[in-house]
């Protein structure tokens, strides 16, 4: 088997049952997947179905493949935590061992005090939020005053919201990097989040503008080592956001999941050799956030009626890996991320089908599996399942 490209997928917040350590999150009973599908009556994937989905954790509406066209597993996250950055981290070969600082009941009053030192503009809010209903509770005092609406979520962030008419978007992405260069130590969270909102009182929408500053990997990742290596790696969606750029090749910042998979098919007919990293976000952002069980099941129908297109685009040295960073279940009470089990695809014209991947004991398998496939491992951590492709 000689790949060439690998083409690694992420359904940003698909889960695939409770971890173990569920309930030390808060999240007995989570399964992104089976939960989802009870809710809408059932899933309609059937090109997912067939290369081993309901085979992973019980879906209604996805059942078992007798003979799956893929290989199927499902993963367990090592790290501590439950985020898109060490999640990711973890998927590219780096673990970590302690949680990302979280600040349940808002950050330092010192803290705040320097940022607005450091800014230029006082900041109103510092509390966990839902950004939707934070812009509809401080949007009018923030438009009236100019102040800064800052605010975290279970996660290990810290968001700023703006109006673009109030703090213009370079203006905005400019705080964001100072926070971000002040946010060290034990403030050093996982991201820093621009939030750009429009609109007029009582109608107040976010804007696609948002973008995302990143701590770096404590150590090298898979990105690092492919493109110290010579290979391409290519990212797609808000890879370039979650590594700060770095180990990527080429990127394409892109906030939607049509278009990052377009994209994504885009960059296969242009042709490289290397890895292509792709993160879908909108499971996570738009519907799992939000609660929206509906819209969560239509978005996972919609990739699957696209994924024939990426398959036909690949060649016979492509492998193609689906899987995810953490769950995040909209039909549990909880609007923040879940600890749960990723599920875990993979095809490729070359590779062998029908094969059980097991559950893999952390998500650095994918990393592991794409060093032996480029010949530059091994890792750290995370055993490949190359062999039992073969």
């Amino acid at each position: 088997m000689a790949i060439q490209r690998v083409i690694l997928v992420i359904l940003d917040g698909v889960g695939a049952g409770e971890l173990p350590d569920a309930a030390d999150f808060g999240d007995v009973g989570s399964n992104s997947l089976a939960n989802t599908a009870q809710a809408v009556g059932g899933l309609k994937v059937p090109n997912m179905q067939k290369m081993g989905l309901g085979n992973i954790t019980a879906i209604q509406g996805a059942p078992p493949a007798q003979h799956a066209t893929g290989a199927y597993g499902k993963m367990a996250e090592v790290s501590l935590g439950k985020d898109t950055t060490v999640g990711h981290w973890e998927i590219a070969g780096v673990a970590s061992p302690r949680p990302l600082p979280v600040f349940p009941h808002g950050f330092p009053p010192e803290l705040i005090t320097q940022f607005e030192q450091r800014v230029g503009r006082k900041a109103i809010g510092n509390k966990p939020a839902s950004g939707t209903e934070i812009i509809k509770e401080l949007g009018d005092e923030h438009v009236q005053t100019g102040h800064l609406i800052v605010y975290t979520s279970a996660d290990s962030v810290f968001q700023v919201a703006a109006h673009e008419e109030v703090v213009p978007i370079p203006e905005l992405y400019k705080i964001c990097e100072i926070a971000r260069d002040m946010l060290t130590g034990d403030y050093a969270v996982g991201r820093v989040i621009a939030r750009p909102f429009i609109g007029q009182s009582g109608a107040y929408r976010r804007t696609e503008r948002r973008k995302d500053w990143s701590l770096l990997p404590p150590r090298p990742t898979i990105l690092d080592k492919l493109a110290g290596a010579g290979y391409d790696v290519l990212g797609v969606g808000k890879i370039d956001d979650i590594f700060a750029k770095r180990g990527l090749t080429q990127s394409a910042h892109i906030v939607n999941n049509q278009g990052g998979i377009t994209q994504t098919i885009e960059f296969l007919r242009a042709g490289f050799r290397g890895l292509m990293f792709v993160n879908l976000i909108e499971f996570d952002m738009v519907y799992g956030h939000r609660n929206d069980a509906q819209g969560y099941a239509g978005a996972l129908e919609e990739f699957d009626r696209r994924l024939p297109e990426i398959m036909a685009a690949m060649g016979e040295n492509d492998m193609l890996i689906i899987t995810s960073d953490h769950g995040n279940d909209p039909v549990t009470p909880s609007t923040d991320h879940s600890r749960e089990y990723v599920p875990l695809l993979v095809w490729g014209k070359s590779l062998r089908a029908g094969i059980d991947l097991g559950v893999r004991s952390t998500f650095a398998d994918v990393a592991a599996t794409i060093a032996d496939v480029f010949g530059i491992g091994p890792m750290e951590l995370g055993t490949s399942f190359r062999p039992e492709l073969e």
